[in-house]
């Protein structure tokens, strides 16, 4: 897989979230009571995809052996443990309100007390995201307490993979430091329940980084500036040893190579601080780069940088690249790594110094991966690299052989220097975009993602033996269907290496690309469908192109000029000569019964002129269709869209799906992601939306998951829900 999918990952999926939040009006989905749990209760686990997302910051418990955190963009906090060898996810109670908050912009612990954690949540700084929020808790992530924010955090933003931003003061436990982008510094007295303005001597600026990173020297806390740019008295990194007044540090290195810093490591035993730092703060658009440390018993600096960017490679490629993770060894002086960030020319890795910096190793040149726990590393059957996006970087203070560093997709970590292989278990950051659960076959899912394409879940509890689909590989999947009568025959369509849709006669294990595509296929690839037996193909390219159709699976391709623009394309379950589409803009429902060539105009419903809404067709019946239309609720045509019934069992309902019927029912089991009463849930309904039971509980909302939900149609009960930075969760009965 290029790494054009993996350098977009974050801002792709905070897109439809950004815009259904912006969309919202002002108490929708606001949640005043619980609604009841589904009876019996669901047991709730993530389909295993294996990471597949940007770890943003590792951090080891310097007291406790075997104990780390690890954040991530958009996918909430993690706990690692040795004895159980997993990570556990530590947000997942978060709900609909509170998406914004599934984005970690940094973590700290108390070294004093081992079970006490901090998180600052919020994954953007525009108005419509809304303020951030700290976490805390006394019990390592099992239970939380929480205080909101008067300012908004950026944890998907340029700069997140910096840090840490939040730390307990060294002098006293009850003080923590909470560095922000655009509002300076903030300080809490009384253990993260209540923060204020503490005065910072810096400037906010364009650049939105503010306070980069916040370490502790000794008794000294220092604090990076990421919006010095070269302006005239501000400096990139300051310090204050009373908790009161803070100093720029004199001497410190200037330049293009040390604009930002971008993380931080004090050496005890030396009582030096390596800062790594970078010409911007990345993960994406670093260029220039270099490490210093600060002996900070005399205020000398030196630089030690591995090896200074700017160089070229054997292929005559700038080799361009800054700094990123920094961690120290606490069993060993003078013992540190550093990683290189964005370094696309000669691959990211890791330098270990044993020698204060005078000498470095990269750890790249002797490693062995293996992926075979993840093989989607392997993006399509390339060899895997070691490495890009590197900013999270740990060092076991038990343990000097246990390295662990973060990448756009992965945790990668190593017992012995050398031997490298993915640490992610329990780690599931995908944003999902489509699920399909096929009638027969193989596999019970498929799954359509952000910068991850699709992928065939032969199990459910491991990673697809066959990574992502590959010919062509894809970074982003935007479309996903099979053929009822025909299931297995599939299509999917995205931003592909070689072609931007494919097709499979084997439900999904291999695939092909369409003989050609239209032109509006290479810049906008939109959501396809195939008809009830395969025949016939329809591909949708948004509100700029008409949307074509073929006839010879994908060899050739014509336009539908009355298809509405930007609409996603139904075909019928069952009679291969029709197909459905919803026109947003005019809220009205479309139909054709010459298999695409044509569609008229049917029944109208309300229109926001929001692209999310949704219609689905219900399997093994003809022209039975449900309309999602967010807060204007949910509708039922019988008919093929002659007619609109609103349904008034739920006032609002985002994404609807099917499963097997529950046993002596008639008709498919359904499932929502809306509202019955007054929170945002997952619900089952077994009589045709008379009624509906509650499947999720409190502790599993997983933020936003308006996306997709399905039924399995094989085993009853069982449901899979599409995450926004979860991946994919799927419930069943207990």
């Amino acid at each position: 897989m290029s790494t054009f999918g993996l350098s977009r990952r974050s801002v792709l999926a905070g897109t439809a979230v950004a815009a259904a939040a912006a969309s919202l009006p002002p108490a929708q989905g606001r949640a005043h009571a619980a609604a009841p749990d589904a009876r019996g209760g669901y047991r709730w686990r993530n389909v295993v995809q294996g990471g597949t997302g940007f770890v943003t910051g590792v951090l080891f418990h310097p007291s406790v052996r075997g104990l780390a955190y690890l954040r991530t963009d958009i996918g909430g906090a993690y706990r690692w443990e040795d004895r159980s060898g997993r990570w556990t996810p530590l947000t997942d109670h978060l709900g609909w309100d509170d998406w914004n908050l599934l984005g970690v912009e940094a973590m700290a612990v108390d070294p004093a007390h081992p079970d006490r954690l901090y998180l600052a949540l919020g994954a953007y700084t525009q108005p419509w995201a809304g303020n951030g929020a700290v976490l805390r808790s006394e019990d390592r992530g099992a239970t939380w307490r929480r205080t909101d924010l008067t300012v908004r955090l950026g944890a998907n933003e340029d700069g997140r993979g910096c840090g840490e931003r939040l730390l307990v003061d060294p002098r006293d436990s009850d003080t923590l430091w909470l560095g922000t982008r655009h509002d300076g510094l903030l300080k809490s007295t009384d253990r993260g329940a209540g923060w204020a303005p503490a005065g910072f001597p810096a400037t906010p600026g364009p650049t939105g980084q503010g306070i980069t990173l916040l370490v502790a020297a000794g008794r000294t806390v220092y604090a990076g500036w990421g919006d010095s740019g070269g302006a005239a008295g501000q400096a990139a990194l300051y310090r204050s040893s009373d908790g009161t007044t803070w100093e720029a540090v004199p001497g410190q290195p200037t330049g293009a190579a040390a604009r930002v810093p971008v993380r931080a490591a004090y050496d005890r035993h030396t009582r030096e601080l390596y800062v790594t730092y970078a010409g911007a703060p990345g993960p994406n658009g670093q260029s220039d780069g270099s490490v210093h440390k600060l002996r900070t018993t005399d205020g000398q600096w030196t630089e030690v940088t591995p090896v200074r960017p700017g160089g070229t490679t054997d292929g005559g490629d700038r080799d361009t690249f800054g700094y990123g993770g920094a961690a120290v060894d606490a069993r060993r002086p003078g013992t540190v790594v550093v990683s290189t960030n964005n370094r696309w020319a000669l691959v990211d890795t890791v330098f270990r110094t044993t020698d204060g910096g005078r000498t470095w190793t990269s750890l790249k040149d002797r490693a062995v991966l293996d992926v075979s726990e993840t093989p989607y590393l392997e993006w399509g059957g390339e060899a895997p690299k070691f490495g890009w996006w590197i900013q999270a970087l740990g060092l076991d203070p038990f343990d000097s052989g246990h390295v662990v560093f973060g990448t756009g997709a992965t945790l990668y970590g190593t017992r012995d220097l050398r031997h490298w292989a993915p640490q992610i278990r329990g780690v599931e950051e995908a944003s999902v975009r489509q699920l399909v659960s096929p009638p027969a076959g193989t596999a019970h899912l498929l799954s359509g993602c952000g910068d991850i394409g699709v992928m065939y879940h032969e199990r459910l509890t491991a990673s697809p033996s066959r990574g992502m689909a590959s010919n062509p590989v894809f970074a982003t999947s935007t479309g996903l269907a099979l053929a009822p009568a025909r299931p297995s025959y599939v299509v999917r369509a995205g931003w592909g290496d070689h072609g931007n849709g494919a097709f499979s006669h084997d439900g999904g294990k291999t695939w092909a690309p369409f003989a050609s595509q239209p032109d509006a296929a290479r810049t906008a690839p939109g959501p396809i469908a195939t008809s009830a037996d395969g025949s016939v193909l329809l591909w949708s390219f948004g509100t700029a192109h008409p949307a074509h159709r073929s006839t010879d699976n994908g060899g050739t391709w014509s336009e539908v000029p009355t298809f509405p623009r930007g609409a996603t394309p139904v075909a019928d379950p069952v009679d291969p000569a029709r197909f459905y589409a919803f026109d947003t803009t005019t809220g009205t429902l479309h139909a054709s019964t010459d298999g695409g060539l044509t569609f008229t105009a049917r029944a109208s419903g309300p229109s926001a002129g929001d692209s999310e809404f949704q219609l689905a067709a219900a399997p093994g019946r003809s022209g039975d269709l449900w309309l999602s239309l967010k807060w204007n609720g949910l509708y039922r045509s019988t008919d093929g869209g002659a007619s609109l019934t609103r349904v008034d069992s739920c006032w609002a309902s985002y994404t609807l799906g099917f499963g097997k019927a529950a046993e002596g029912a008639s008709y498919p089991a359904l499932y929502l992601v809306g509202a019955t009463e007054a929170i945002t849930a997952v619900y089952r309904s077994d009589d045709e939306a008379r009624s509906w039971v509650r499947v999720n509980d409190d502790r599993h909302q997983w933020g936003w998951i308006g996306a997709a939900v399905t039924g399995d149609p094989r085993v009853y009960g069982r449901v899979y829900v599409a995450t926004n930075g979860r991946g994919v969760q799927y419930g069943e009965p207990v």
